[in-house]
């Protein structure tokens, strides 16, 4: 399975965060406002999996570890030999997440970490689709004016909708 990130932009927002000066909801990546939720995707990037939403400034890292049964769940996963895939954004969770080699600083790939790299991101790059599917399906998922900690509800009943309407039901 793969795991990615994605920001659901939203207009409404202006919420004081932890760091003075900075909002709970602006993520500095996308310069948007919005909220950030967690995707799992099988391996021919279907969506299987939406977690609640998360304020737009946490990494995904950050976002992941919220989400108490997950990662355990990824460590059942992991236990059978099947791989989870994600980008950098999760190298904080090398034990349970394979992620790609990042570059050394004012270092080099070696050739073969390279060639792991280009494999890997090929594989993952499938899981991405899971992001989209749900984003270009859906026009709500575009951008969304309610409250910010509905996002969460509105993604996983557009998951359920996804499913039903391509009779793929897990």
């Amino acid at each position: 399975v793969s795991i990615d990130g994605t920001l659901i932009e939203t207009d409404r927002c202006r919420t004081p965060g932890p760091t003075p000066g900075v909002d709970l909801w602006w993520s500095g990546k996308h310069a948007n406002h919005g909220g950030n939720i967690q995707v799992i995707t099988a391996p021919d990037g279907w969506p299987l999996w939406t977690s609640e939403v998360r304020p737009g400034r946490e990494h995904d890292t950050t976002a992941l570890r919220e989400h108490l049964m997950i990662l355990p769940a990824l460590a059942t996963w992991i236990a059978h030999d099947r791989p989870v895939l994600a980008d950098l954004g999760y190298e904080g969770e090398a034990d349970t997440i394979t992620v790609a080699f990042k570059k050394p600083k004012g270092g080099q790939l070696t050739d073969e970490q390279k060639t792991h790299n280009k494999a890997h991101n090929g594989k993952r790059a499938v899981g991405e689709r899971g992001n989209s599917l749900l984003k270009t399906t859906f026009k709500a998922l575009r951008n969304v004016s309610l409250c910010l900690w509905r996002i969460g509800a509105i993604v996983a009943a557009a998951l359920v909708l996804l499913h039903i309407d391509h009779d793929r039901t897990t």
